[in-house]
This record gives structure tokens, C-alpha cells and sequence, in this order.
């Protein structure tokens, strides 16, 4: 029997959740240790170059940083017990998108539910990130220290992603409405894509697990008015075939010739929700790369090598302006959809084009930045200057 793997992260780590639910449901042999491990700080965190997680350790000492990695290591090695990528492009596409948004998109009301409840996450949050990310057995001052360092980072992250006074009632509605159409395909489906998870429910269990499911405040509101979406999460954490309220199908996976006019909605809902504020980060980085003629190849452009964010850019969402953090690391995972898109054949590529369109959402297949993002060394860096590139339109 080989020996497991070992997966480093956090309970309350979207990342983890993401990676963790595929590792369970393929059967991957593991154990988890936290990002508080002696063995993270000392052996991982100085290959990866910051602290960062999720984390996968091979036997044989390989490491793999990034949920997106991490399950393409996985799949690459071609024994998974249901494949993450669907054989069609078309649902590969949509695959992609939703990993896309699920990371990224619903950050937002991750990021809300769990830093504006305090009468009901508080304690529940004190204990998590004690629990994450002390050193066992740490004195009640060192933990006390760590809980309002971290926690005030993060509810400075939090505005960085867009959450204030202004838009916080916006959050809510637009979160209920996700949980209205999510809740609406599970009834009929019980996965993203037809009968077994893909890489959009893995994507989707980040925020909706590892924030909206466990925080006491958001927990209670999904388990009260989108219970299916809950039992949903529950299964994409258990590694056995669930049939107890579903019909078992003879294909595996939806016709991507007839997508569900449900799965359509989720995908109009993206065109509103998210399009505006990637159409405009795009644009920002590419004002911001054209400023620096000189970046060089392989680098992220910043003084700090680690860095993340690049700044911020503004949009219209929802009747109101928010501003928000430019992380490259977005078209990094955009990449995944548009590559995907220019591979297919003639056919294929004709059937994503009509669907996007459909659902208001085409031009992702399009906009780019004038360089590439690739992960080089565990960091997001850029690549060498594209040699055409076509920008969003700004209204």
C-alpha cells in the first residue's frame, strides 16, 4: 500500500476545502496536518516563498502548492475514480468558468458572512484560527495575539474585496439569489454537471463549505433556506455515491448539446455577479503592464516578489461603484476557460461561443492581458508580451 500523501491547510481555508472534497472523492489516500506544523514551516514554507495553502507532500517529497495544481496532478497521473474534466469541451468550459467564480466570484459573501457576524462567528472564529494556525498547546496571550493579527487582516481583505456599508445589503440579496438557483438545479441534479462532481463543484466547495457552510451565521441561513445546497456540501465531502434523493441517470454527465435552462441561469447569474469586475480588472492590468514597458519576464512586477495584489480597480455593480483588488492570479485561472476554448475544434468551439453567448458571457472567451500570468516556482509571474490582445469594452 503506498504511503499517503499529506495535505497541508486549514479548516477554515476556502483553498483547502476545494482541494480536500477532490481528494475525497477520488480516494485519494491522505492525511492533514495544519499550516501550524513544524514540518510546514520548516520544509514547505521555504520552497513555496510565502505562507500559503493548500499544500500537497508526495512520499517522495514533491510538493504541489495550488488547488487548481493540485488536482491537475492528480488527474495527470490518469487513475482518478471520476474524472474532474469532462471529455466534452463544452462542459469543460463551463467547468473552467465556474472555477472561475466560485474562487473568485463568491469571495465576496465568503468574505461578508464570515467578518460582519460577529454576535454569531466570534467565538466559533477565535477557536478556528487558534486551532489553524497557533503552535499545539500555545499560552492564551500567544492565541489571543494571533486571532486579532489575523483577524484584522482580514477584515481589511474583506474591504478589498468589496464589502462595506454600501454594499453589504447587495451581498445578501445576491447571495440568496445564487442559493435560489443553485438550490433550483440541485433539485433536479445532484451535481454541477449531471450525475458526479467535476471541477466546478470542486471549485464551488471552497467558499461554500469552508465559509458559508461551517461559519454559524451563513450556516444557519443555508440550512434554513437552501437546505439542498447544504446536502450538497455534505456529499462533496464523503468519497461514496449518493442516490437518496436523485433518479441514477444512464449518462454520468449532462448533453452539452442541451445544457438545463437551470445551469444556464447560474451562468446568467455569473454575467451579472462577476463579468463587470473582471472586464475591469482586466483593463486595469493592462494600463498597468503598459506602464512598464521594461517588466521583465518571469517576475511579478512588484518590489515584493510574493505579492499578490497589484492594486485596485472600480466598476458598477448592481447600481452601486465598488472598488476591489487586481490579482493576477484571476486571469491565471481564466486562462484555463480561454485555452480551453481556442483547443476545440470548429464544432466545439461554435457550441461554447453559442452557449456563452446565451447566458450574456462571451467575451471571457476573448479579453486578455497583454502578457500571460504563469506559476512559475510556486508564485504567479508574468510571461512574455502577447503578441495581439483584445481588451473589455468599458461602458
Amino acid at each position: 500500500m503506498s504511503k499517503p500523501y499529506k495535505l497541508y491547510g486549514m479548516a477554515a481555508s476556502l483553498y483547502t476545502a476545494k482541494a480536500r472534497s477532490y481528494l475525497r472523492k477520488q480516494g485519494v489516500t491522505f492525511t492533514e496536518y495544519g499550516v501550524n506544523s513544524v514540518h510546514y514551516s520548516q520544509q514547505l514554507l521555504p520552497v513555496l516563498g510565502r505562507f500559503i495553502m493548500p499544500a500537497i507532500e508526495s512520499a517522495d517529497g514533491e510538493i504541489i502548492q495550488d488547488s487548481s495544481d493540485i488536482i491537475d496532478y492528480f488527474e495527470q497521473q490518469g487513475n482518478t475514480r471520476k474524472p474532474a474534466y469532462p471529455s466534452s469541451a463544452v462542459l469543460q468550459a463551463v467547468s473552467y468558468l465556474f472555477e472561475l467564480f466560485a474562487g473568485e466570484g463568491l469571495l465576496r459573501p465568503a468574505m461578508h458572512y464570515r467578518w460582519n457576524f460577529d454576535a454569531q462567528n466570534l467565538q466559533y472564529l477565535k477557536d478556528e484560527f487558534v486551532a489553524g494556525l497557533a503552535p499545539p498547546n500555545a499560552d492564551e496571550q500567544t492565541a489571543a495575539n494571533l486571532f486579532n493579527f489575523a483577524s484584522t487582516r482580514m477584515r481589511k481583505v474583506c474591504q478589498g474585496f468589496g464589502v462595506s456599508e454600501q454594499s453589504k445589503a447587495l451581498i445578501e440579496r445576491s447571495y440568496k439569489e445564487f442559493l435560489d438557483l443553485f438550490s433550483t438545479h440541485l433539485r433536479e441534479f445532484p451535481y454541477l454537471l449531471g450525475q458526479q462532481p467535476t471541477l466546478g463543484d470542486y471549485a464551488l466547495m471552497g467558499p461554500l463549505y469552508a465559509h458559508l457552510y461551517r461559519d454559524p451565521a451563513p450556516g444557519m441561513l443555508m440550512r434554513k433556506n437552501a437546505p439542498v445546497v447544504a446536502r450538497w456540501v455534505e456529499r462533496m465531502n464523503t468519497t461514496e455515491d449518493y442516490w437518496v434523493e436523485y433518479r441514477e441517470a444512464d449518462s454520468p454527465l449532462i448533453d452539452p448539446q442541451s445544457p438545463p435552462p437551470t445551469l444556464k441561469a447560474l451562468m446568467r447569474y455569473i454575467a451579472i455577479e462577476f463579468l463587470p469586475e473582471i472586464e475591469a480588472h482586466i483593463q486595469f492590468t493592462n494600463e498597468w503592464l503598459d506602464q512598464r514597458p521594461t517588466l521583465k519576464a518571469g517576475t511579478n512586477g512588484m518590489d515584493n516578489p510574493t505579492a499578490r495584489t497589484i492594486g485596485q480597480a472600480e466598476f458598477d455593480w448592481r447600481g452601486i461603484r465598488l472598488k476591489t483588488h487586481v490579482l493576477p492570479y484571476r486571469f491565471y485561472l481564466l486562462q484555463r476557460l480561454q485555452d480551453c476554448y481556442q483547443y476545440a475544434n470548429q464544432k466545439e468551439q461554435a457550441d461554447i461561443e453559442s452557449l456563452f453567448t446565451e447566458a450574456g458571457i462571451a467575451s471571457l472567451l476573448t479579453i486578455t492581458t497583454n502578457r500571460k500570468v504563469e506559476r512559475r516556482n510556486y508564485l504567479e509571474v508574468w510571461g512574455e508580451a502577447r503578441t495581439a490582445r483584445k481588451t473589455p469594452e468599458m461602458s
